[in-house]
């Protein structure tokens, strides 16, 4: 898989820009705040309907712009897709497939899948539980894009569940026992339902990462040359914890985990209403990433701090790759390395070079040609002022 052209009209800094692409490696090499990252941010959005930048859409429309569009066309195996996102601030977004609109944007995914490495990622070892819970569902969907409509279920119906047991908490302060808690009842069902969905996802997703981002924090992180600096204090590992104490049941076994979700919130019933919050569910559970015996967060250093987020990212990128050339759907991903390589040492820079410049597809962004190592040698379009020429 890999996008041939690359379409962007009111794009962020961008009025008009057509953009040729292959397969291999094009580095997009300009100074800071020219519209690299607006480039490679596009990529993102076509494949995940998402930005790595801001959770919002608004930003992405250019100022004075009424509406953004961007267009991808991609290409698996001798089969060409043209993918199209009309993003509208404060109206629903619109796609299109080969011209021709689509129900809903959420059905284009799939048809790109990407994964990006951006500076921002160390915030998946450092940050809050949530950086490392988008990272699952994110994943979870590029695996399986049915999951982007799960994930809407769970939220939808958290909101609601929160909502009912706000008012629920007020309403028993100011009037201890007038509140009918029958609706909130029919609400717990829908988010045992919804989270035993999606906690099944995260639990199969975890499982199949485990070994992979082991193998790739070890590759990435090699200290045997004596170059990188790292004291590394065991293998890197990762683990699922839920919100639930104890043990649950099988993975995939969804209703026995909807029936754990249900009496985990009657559990905790009391609590809830006293807080006015839901406080169990995959909305609360976490990824826990440990060095040796040791959390990562608070204990890895910077370097291994780096060294770990890299290993999550390139663990995503092996198991979408090794799903692609099995029997699972989906083509192998476009690798975005979004400013990543002025962030590493000398050592981390070749070791993450060596190991992508395989890929089918690697887009770079950079601010000197000398930034980009020498293993992903490649096409370069210089980039500045929103202005993108292809340097031959």
């Amino acid at each position: 898989m890999h996008l041939s052209h690359l379409s962007l009209h009111d794009f962020r800094s961008y009025t008009e820009v057509e953009l040729p692409l292959g397969p291999g490696v094009t580095a997009f090499v300009g100074p800071n705040g020219q519209g690299k990252t607006n480039l490679v941010e596009a990529v993102g959005y076509l494949a995940t309907l998402g930005s790595h930048r801001v959770a919002q859409d608004a930003p992405l429309v250019r100022l004075g712009a009424e509406r953004a569009v961007v267009r991808g066309q991609v290409v698996r195996g001798d089969r060409a897709l043209l993918v199209e996102l009309e993003i509208v601030p404060g109206r629903a977004n619109r796609a299109r497939v080969n011209r021709a609109p689509v129900a809903r944007p959420r059905e284009v995914l799939g048809i790109l899948r990407s994964v990006l490495f951006a500076p921002e990622d160390l915030a998946l070892v450092k940050g809050d539980p949530a950086e490392r819970r988008r990272f699952l569902d994110e994943l979870l969907v590029l695996r399986a894009p049915r999951y982007a409509a799960v994930r809407a279920d769970y939220d939808r119906v958290l909101r609601q569940r929160n909502a009912l047991l706000k008012s629920a908490s007020a309403a028993r302060r100011g009037r201890p026992g007038d509140v009918d808690l029958s609706t909130l009842e029919v609400w717990d069902a829908h988010l045992a339902t919804a989270g035993a969905e999606l906690l099944a996802g995260r639990l199969d997703l975890v499982e199949g990462l485990q070994p992979l981002v082991g193998a790739a924090y070890a590759a990435v992180a090699d200290d045997r040359t004596g170059r990188s600096g790292v004291t590394t204090v065991g293998p890197a590992t990762i683990a699922y914890r839920s919100s639930v104490e104890g043990d649950g049941p099988p993975a995939g076994d969804r209703g026995a985990l909807a029936g754990w979700l249900l009496t985990a919130l009657s559990d905790v019933r009391r609590q809830e209403l006293d807080r006015g919050v839901s406080l169990v569910g995959p909305h609360r559970d976490e990824l826990v990433l440990t060095l040796g015996p040791l959390p990562a967060k608070g204990y890895a250093s910077h370097g291994e701090s780096w060294s770990f987020a890299l290993a999550l990212r390139l663990a995503a990128y092996d198991l979408l790759r090794g799903e692609a050339s099995g029997s699972l759907p989906g083509g192998e991903p476009v690798l975005v390395l979004d400013d990543v390589f002025a962030e590493l040492d000398d050592h981390r820079r070749e070791r993450l070079a060596s190991l992508v410049a395989g890929a089918e597809q690697v887009l770079v962004t950079a601010a000197v040609p000398a930034d980009v190592p020498a293993a992903l040698a490649g096409d370069r379009v210089d980039v500045l002022g929103a202005e993108v020429r292809r340097v031959a």
